[in-house]
């Protein structure tokens, strides 16, 4: 019997302005049905390339060598890369189906959930509407999802971020594929939202029978759910095998790496490894981790409050009346208290709409609170008037989520860091704040070239730490971090939490880090608060609230940790 997938000496290069960019350098490997295998390395090693080539999703100047040998009845075999428009077409969605990385632009905003589950069902199975109906709103209760008559009539707009993702699992299990491909569908989920949905895929993977490739950089995940995994790296795998053996027993230095770089118990205190700590210029190296766990410099925290929030209310409009008045408020902030000592980085956890990021806005006035009372320094924000407030606001910056839309793709890096220092009248002249930009680019380790280009030349983690570099600009005493490393890399996450740390002792800044990665939040945090539903439901030091915690909701992060 043939496997489901055998993929021989696959290679697929780019050409851009002559010039040829290998992406997947001659690999091999076999999917099997009724295994879920796991694809691990960071962007750039060629992990969704490879995904995307089994269905002939890449672009016209990618040249794609090998075979690419799919077998769904168990023995004809059709080599993917011949297969004609119409084979393909037949092949996408009903043999073949695939879970995108960002479920907010793989779904048609214009179009109602249940009418994008319809299509696939409509054009493969010949299923009339009223069937297809049907079906699609058993497909919604499959996946789990509250109401699914009311939620086949929503727009994307209308639903969260983990109900989207379940609607684009029902939509890629619409047609019981044999084989499924998940390109990154948990990167932008909290952690409870995360385990649901990979246990759902496990569900259905087991029930069907059918085949799984899943594509991830987080090991956590392949540890609890994979059953074999290959590690690519540079668009090779480096290393395969069973999930368990290759984990446990890792062998390539590279495995080592990814391993290493997440923060873990013992990482708290002390510097984190970052993937050239064992490899350098293709070779692997000995690494002697406790060299490189070396103590943190941290700075002493006093008693004096830089920031002190009392009985903070933010409510958006529900509902309104035929007049356009509110009638009722929903409460994305409700009556939270707490104060940030000068030198102490807080960390602020919770799900996805628990009111985190209204919180940090509210903070730094980007959303008007309803009620309640934020100081900085002893002064109150809401009192001051819009003069005082942007005068404020240099020492009030802001580290976004999204690097690449924090970033205005028209102007030049340099240009982008130089225009708060020009917008508050910092230094003398051009000549002074440019030679300020190029020493804040190499604090955040970057090139002095790097003033000239622009931000679609730099990856995210490049774009994460000038993002940095441009809210240091103004040397702001408070910062907030925005869920700044929740798209990155393990690798990537390490250099820019080690980066953190190394500036909050150089800069000596107050701050905040929301995030919904609680071992991140443990790692660089000195006090936790964790939110749920607009409230603080508990806080404390950051280790009796990782290894302590009191409240259920706490617990419950905590344990959906992979």
């Amino acid at each position: 019997m043939h496997p489901l997938l055998q993929v021989n000496n696959l290679s697929i290069r780019f050409e851009q302005d002559g010039k040829l960019t290998t992406a997947v350098k001659e690999i091999s490997f076999e999917l099997h049905p009724g295994k879920l295998t796991a694809i691990v390395g960071e962007s750039g090693s060629g992990k969704s390339v490879t995904a995307l080539s089994l269905l002939q999703l890449l672009p016209d100047q990618a040249a794609i060598d090998g075979e690419l040998l799919f077998c769904s009845d168990g023995n004809n075999q059709l080599d993917l890369l011949k297969a004609t428009a119409p084979q393909i077409k037949k092949i996408r969605g009903n043999n073949i189906a695939m879970i995108f990385q960002e479920p907010m632009t793989s779904l048609n905003p214009v179009f109602t959930c249940g009418f994008q589950v319809m299509e696939s069902l409509l054009l493969h199975k010949k299923l009339n509407q009223k069937e297809a109906r049907q079906k699609t709103i058993e497909l919604f209760e499959q996946v789990e999802l509250p109401d699914p008559a009311a939620m086949f009539k929503r727009y994307p707009h209308q639903i969260s971020g983990g109900q989207k993702q379940r609607v684009m699992i029902a939509m890629a299990m619409s047609c019981n594929p044999t084989l499924l491909i998940a390109d990154e569908p948990t990167t932008a989920l909290d952690v409870r939202v995360q385990k649901n949905i990979l246990q759902l895929i496990k569900k259905l993977q087991q029930q069907q029978q059918m085949s799984v490739l899943f594509i991830t950089h987080d090991l956590g995940l392949v540890a609890a759910f994979a059953d074999e995994v290959l590690v690519m790296h540079k668009g090779i795998i480096v290393e395969k095998g069973l999930t368990k053996t290759v984990l446990q027993n890792p062998e390539h230095a590279y495995t080592k790496a990814l391993l290493a770089c997440k923060p873990h118990k013992e990482s708290k205190g002390r510097k984190l490894p970052v993937v050239s700590d064992f490899i350098k210029e293709g070779i692997s190296i000995e690494t002697d981790l406790n060299q490189i766990l070396q103590p943190l410099q941290i700075p002493l925290i006093s008693q004096t409050p830089v920031l002190s929030v009392q009985n903070l209310q933010v409510f958006f409009p529900a509902k309104k009346n035929i007049f356009g008045k509110p009638i009722s408020f929903f409460k994305a902030v409700d009556d939270v208290s707490f104060k940030v000592n000068e030198g102490e980085t807080i960390g602020l956890v919770g799900e996805s709409g628990c009111g985190k990021t209204t919180l940090g806005r509210s903070i730094l006035q980007l959303i008007k609170p309803t009620s309640g009372e934020i100081l900085l320094h002893g002064k109150a924000l809401q009192s001051m008037t819009n003069h005082e407030l942007r005068n404020t606001r240099k020492d009030l910056q802001i580290v976004f989520q999204d690097p690449y839309g924090s970033l205005n793709p028209r102007i030049s890096i340099g240009e982008a860091i130089l225009e708060p220092l020009m917008v508050h009248g910092l230094l003398n002249n051009k000549k002074e704040r440019k030679e300020q930009v190029i020493q804040l680019l190499e604090q955040v380790n970057m090139s002095a070239d790097v003033y000239t280009r622009y931000p679609h030349q730099f990856s995210g983690g490049q774009r994460q730490r000038i993002c940095i570099a441009r809210a240091l600009a103004l040397k702001p005493s408070f910062l907030i971090f925005d869920e700044s490393v929740s798209a990155l890399d393990v690798s990537v996450q390490a250099q820019v939490l080690n980066l953190i740390n190394d500036l909050k002792n150089k800069y000596k800044f107050t701050s905040i880090f929301i995030s919904h990665d609680l071992s991140v939040v443990h790692y660089i945090s000195d006090r936790i608060l964790v939110m749920d539903k607009g409230k603080i439901v508990e806080e404390g030091n950051a280790n009796d609230i990782m290894y302590h915690p009191k409240e259920t909701y706490t617990q419950q992060l905590i344990e959906a940790i992979p």
